[in-house]
């Protein structure tokens, strides 16, 4: 959860006067007595952000911790890590060689010098260009793959190569299963295509898969050469920042600019999730219901965007200049960074932004144009539906996300449609509520614990503790309910933030239950956006942005009981079968130096006895059965079986026989991971399938065990 409010810091005049001068060189001086990596100006810039941000993590961050060598030791692993996660590319003779910044980091960035992260950085595009040079040379070879060897795979037992001869066996491996890929992928799209036709075109427009690999490294390289002095900066010290927890990053000029416009732009733009292959392609993943590219058509999800253009008039504002200067109709984006192309794409709503796709099974590009618009936020909203389940009336609503104030002055929030919707519902005389949080992300703590005072009376939803020890109360101060029937939170490890909030106090108040995987996502603290500009000229109106903003962790959320949800998340009173609850890497406790989870006193609230443990315990009992005796999720737990067993493998087979056989078991893998993105998007279709219809019969039983123990205490 990011908070916005602007916070008062003390800054030594040194640093300041510092900063003062910083300006001063960049104004007055055209990056004279520029170094191999950074000019004067960027050199006093740099100097000044690194002060500052020392000075602002320990003293502001919540853990309270100093900069010390614990955090330069990790700083240094991030940032090695971040450059080469699959150690391709160092070798083991460069960790050695910057083994001697390990411990010294920390001196660096409070001193604000920037000698390892340009060192390292140096080398590692030295690398590049030689991994490279060394792809091609392999990409050429003639591979024999009927021969039973294996690429590791497993992160933890990858190790940098210590010679010229364990890289190049490495890289060779590397090249064989990367065409062994490309012929799988060759070889699918051909399967797939409907007629004779679509298989000519699908032939006709892939390269040979030497060709794709060539363009691949090539591009990669060339992207690489892009990163500039800010970038470097920027990445290095997020390494440091990210060693005292996961979500506290530096944000640097163009990264901050790029911030204030996305958020100034109140998501106007085309309504797509954009990602960037290996190739270098921009790549449509995802479009949003509601947005542009969804009412207005022409795009289709996996289209890839060649190049892109302005209409006569309209500009993406920070990327007129880039426009203007290009004298072409369009911009080639191949090879592009992603952040570049978004921001040409992105724009103000009422212009036009002109794309040139390559759409699958198609061998020539083609024109789309978009009129750029907010994006109709109507299919995030929640959505309720009422369904029969053994005599009973069930409503379930979907949220997926806490919002406000949607569509301005409307006022429209997600307390008041949630409490639209459980009127509905009580006039229909429904008997219970499953309200889904699988999907929700979070969003507003205002509304948060507003929509949680929809389901208790008055009392305490969340606590707060500040890096000084302080805990503030958050409470629902609105008597009376919208609903006091039975209800449960559905949730999943996609459930983080917010979500953890009202199902957490849903469960410590007693008032329902909590049913879906383990646990939820564990995101428990609070982190604030510093601009660095405000806080060195707060006597000036519109300070420059030359110094970026901080992202840093300031607050940890409680429950009512006094736990956290930070790390450990809120515990499902049932647990249903989900290939989400089996993924890595979602949840918070599988990030880098997550903050600890740990306890405050519990407040002071009235509990209800609506999850009672015996009726719990007779619930899960019942609903073992039935998953027991049903064929569907039988299939399920196979598949849940299998990815475990696909995701714990250590390597992968470079034998072409093994090779495909394997990739059939993938490709259903990638089937049900499509399946969990999907349901990620919006929708106002509430899909009754059997996992939902399991949650309605637990829901059912739920109801018929309360009536029942009401009856027995009369």
């Amino acid at each position: 959860m990011l908070s916005l409010k602007p916070r008062t810091i003390k800054i030594r005049f040194a640093v300041v006067a510092l900063a003062f001068a910083c300006v001063a060189v960049t104004l007055s001086h055209a990056q004279d007595s520029a170094t191999t990596s950074q000019s004067s100006s960027d050199k006093l810039i740099s100097k000044t952000v690194s002060r500052i941000v020392a000075k602002l993590m320990q003293d502001d961050h919540l853990s309270k911790r100093k900069l010390d060598d614990t955090i330069s030791n990790r700083a240094f692993e991030m940032f090695i890590k971040n450059l080469d996660p699959t150690k391709s590319y160092f070798m083991q003779s460069d960790i050695d060689e910057f083994s001697k910044w390990k411990t010294k980091l920390d001196d660096q960035m409070l001193k604000g010098e920037f000698l390892a992260a340009f060192e390292v950085f140096d080398r590692f595009l030295q690398r590049v260009d030689e991994r490279t040079d060394l792809a091609v040379e392999l990409i050429d070879e003639d591979h024999d793959f009927t021969i039973d060897e294996e690429m590791i795979t497993d992160p933890d037992l990858l190790s940098f190569a210590k010679n010229d001869a364990e890289a190049r066996d490495n890289w060779r491996k590397r090249i064989k299963y990367s065409l062994l890929v490309l012929r799988g992928d060759a070889n699918d799209e051909e399967s797939d295509a409907k007629s004779d036709d679509d298989k000519n075109k699908t032939v006709k427009k892939k390269d040979d898969p030497k060709d794709r690999l060539r363009k691949r490294y090539s591009s990669f390289a060339r992207r690489m050469h892009q990163i500039d002095a800010e970038d470097i900066v920027e990445r290095y010290i997020t390494a440091i920042t990210t060693s005292f927890d996961p979500h506290t990053s530096y944000l640097s000029k163009g990264t901050f600019e790029n911030f204030l416009i996305q958020m100034g732009l109140e998501l106007e733009g085309i309504g797509a999730t954009l990602s960037l292959m290996d190739e270098g392609y921009t790549v449509i993943k995802a479009i949003v219901p509601g947005g542009a590219a969804s009412t207005q058509g022409g795009l289709k999800v996996e289209d890839k965007i060649v190049a892109v253009g302005q209409g006569e008039e309209d500009g993406s504002r920070a990327y007129d200049k880039l426009f203007k200067e290009h004298g072409s109709a369009f911009v080639e984006c191949t090879g592009m960074k992603l952040d570049d192309v978004v921001g040409m794409i992105r724009g103000k709503a009422g212009t036009v932004v002109r794309l040139q796709v390559m759409s699958e099974n198609e061998s020539e590009l083609h024109t789309v144009e978009i009129v750029r618009e907010k994006i109709k936020l109507e299919d995030s909203a929640a959505h309720g539906e009422v369904f029969e389940e053994a005599s009973k009336k069930i409503g379930v609503i979907e949220l997926p996300s806490f919002y406000a104030n949607m569509g301005g002055g409307g006022g429209r929030s997600t307390t008041t449609d949630v409490k639209k919707i459980l009127d509905d519902f009580n006039s229909k005389d429904v008997d219970a509520l499953v309200l889904d949080l699988r999907m929700n992300g979070g969003g507003s703590l205002r509304e948060a614990i507003d929509c949680t005072g929809l389901f208790i009376d008055i009392g305490p939803v969340v606590q707060v503790k500040d890096p000084y020890g302080r805990i503030e109360k958050l409470n629902d101060e609105n008597g009376g309910t919208a609903w006091d029937k039975p209800m449960v939170v559905l949730t999943s490890k996609f459930s983080a933030s917010a979500s953890e909030i009202l199902a957490g106090a849903i469960q410590d108040y007693g008032r329902g239950l909590v049913i879906g995987d383990t646990t939820t996502h564990g995101k428990g603290t609070v982190q604030s956006l510093v601009n660095l500009n405000q806080i060195l000229f707060s006597r000036i109106k519109n300070p420059p942005n030359e110094f970026g903003a901080l992202k840093i962790t300031t607050q940890q959320f409680y429950r009512p009981n006094g736990d956290s949800t930070q790390k450990r998340g809120v515990l499902s009173d049932l647990v249903l079968p989900s290939i989400s609850d089996n993924m890595d890497n979602i949840g918070e406790a599988d990030l880098d130096y997550p903050v600890k989870f740990d306890r405050v006193p519990e407040a002071s609230f009235a509990k209800m006895k609506m999850n009672r443990q015996d009726i719990t315990s007779a619930l899960r009992t019942k609903s073992k059965e039935r998953i027991d005796s049903s064929d569907e999720f039988q299939k399920e737990i196979s598949k849940i079986n299998k990815y475990i067993e696909l995701k714990n493998e250590k390597a992968v087979s470079l034998n072409e026989a093994k090779f495909i056989a394997r990739r059939k078991e993938l490709n259903a893998e990638k089937e049900d991971e499509k399946t969990i993105e999907k349901q990620m998007l919006p929708s106002n279709d509430i899909e009754r399938n059997f996992y939902l219809d399991e949650v309605l019969r637990i829901t059912a039983d739920y109801v018929e065990m309360l009536n029942q123990k009401q009856l027995s205490l009369r």
